[in-house]
């Protein structure tokens, strides 16, 4: 029995910095917080140290190693939230299918979804606290191992997302065999959509019985939908899971903040606002001031800041971030980038991210 196995998720160490979850509720904070998508990760030397001649999925299936690759970005830096060390493709994993990380490659799937029939192939009912126990033991863990310095995300990818990878096999610039299946398949697409709809839910309350204290649903592919199918194929499933999540940690007088980041959605912000999560996060493609008009105020707002602005001097850095404060202004709003972290990005410009975050807002909220 592995020490992970002896932690329960209960008598959590108490949290001492609570601006992320603040911000999620549009209620005041001291300094605008700020977190980084994919902030346990290559940049780091010491990750790539501790990742070193170990199996991507195997990594993601040791409680222990997600736990220390979630904590190492706060020791270096004063980030406001922690989001767990795992993949959106554990989810397929559960389902039945087989996925590897290929080195120069990425996430492949030696036997994808060709034709509806292949659905058969697919485990319909997933029984999450077995097929992704290690995941609910990792944050139980890191909920304890965090001493409660900030709060922990969770996170999932959403149906389309998922799907598209499922069909595809792996990464693709078009999605072209994914959309196929949309224009070709329909009635196919929705039944595979709610699939994995019923997982991602079950998924994400695990998450959150094992400790997580907000929840991030990643729809990374949105943009290669235009807005109509958006509106038929990811939307109302998107939709589903906050509600469902929502009313079924209401049955325990829980509320756990959502944040839904549908990537190049930006045709889609008004409903996206109206889709029962707390927190919409924007690429760097979206104007913060027009964010902030089109979701009039119904939603916090995440993001948004460009990462390749990262490869600027620390100077220039911090002027971006100081007008990307100007644009969402100080309330609602979590600062982040409009996507993860590249490899070989300087660990020295993300922490003069992180500084300039803090440094501007605290200033412009000591002058309102």
């Amino acid at each position: 029995m592995s020490k992970s196995d002896l932690i329960l998720p209960k008598d959590f160490p108490q949290l001492q910095n609570d601006t992320f979850l603040r911000a999620t509720r549009g209620e005041e904070t001291e300094h605008v917080p700020v977190w980084c998508m994919r902030q346990a990760g290559r940049y780091l030397p010491e990750f790539r140290e501790f990742r070193a001649g170990k199996d991507f999925f195997d990594t993601c299936r040791s409680p222990e190693a997600c736990c220390e690759l979630t904590l190492q970005p706060l020791r270096r830096y004063p980030f406001d939230a922690a989001i767990i060390f795992s993949d959106i493709l554990v989810i397929p994993q559960a389902m039945g299918m087989d996925v590897q990380m290929v080195s120069g490659k990425g996430p492949t799937f030696p036997e994808p979804l060709k034709e509806p029939e292949d659905l058969q192939r697919l485990q319909a009912k997933v029984d999450v606290s077995k097929e992704l126990s290690y995941v609910f033991k990792a944050i139980t863990l890191t909920r304890h191992k965090i001493e409660g310095k900030v709060p922990l995300i969770g996170f999932t990818g959403a149906p389309w997302t998922l799907m598209s990878y499922m069909i595809e096999g792996g990464g693709s610039n078009t999605h072209s065999k994914a959309k196929r299946w949309l224009y070709r398949h329909p009635e196919a697409s929705h039944m595979l959509l709610k699939m994995l709809t019923d997982v991602v839910v079950q998924y994400l309350l695990g998450q959150v019985a094992a400790g997580a204290q907000a929840l991030q649903v990643f729809e990374s592919h949105a943009g290669i939908l235009g807005p109509a199918e958006f509106k038929e194929f990811s939307l109302p499933y998107l939709r589903d899971i906050a509600r469902c999540v929502k009313d079924k940690l209401k049955e325990t007088g829980q509320d756990v903040p959502m944040i839904v980041f549908a990537k190049d959605a930006h045709y889609a912000l008004e409903e996206l606002s109206q889709s029962n999560y707390e927190v919409v996060g924007l690429d760097w493609t979206v104007d913060p001031r027009s964010a902030r008009e089109r979701t009039g105020g119904k939603v916090s707002l995440q993001g948004n800041m460009d990462p390749c602005a990262l490869y600027a001097p620390k100077e220039k850095i911090s002027n971006i971030v100081k007008k990307m404060l100007e644009g969402f202004g100080v309330r609602g709003y979590i600062a982040n980038l409009g996507h993860g972290l590249y490899p070989d990005m300087d660990p020295e410009n993300v922490g003069a991210f992180v500084e300039a975050v803090h440094q501007h807002s605290k200033q412009m909220i000591k002058q309102k």
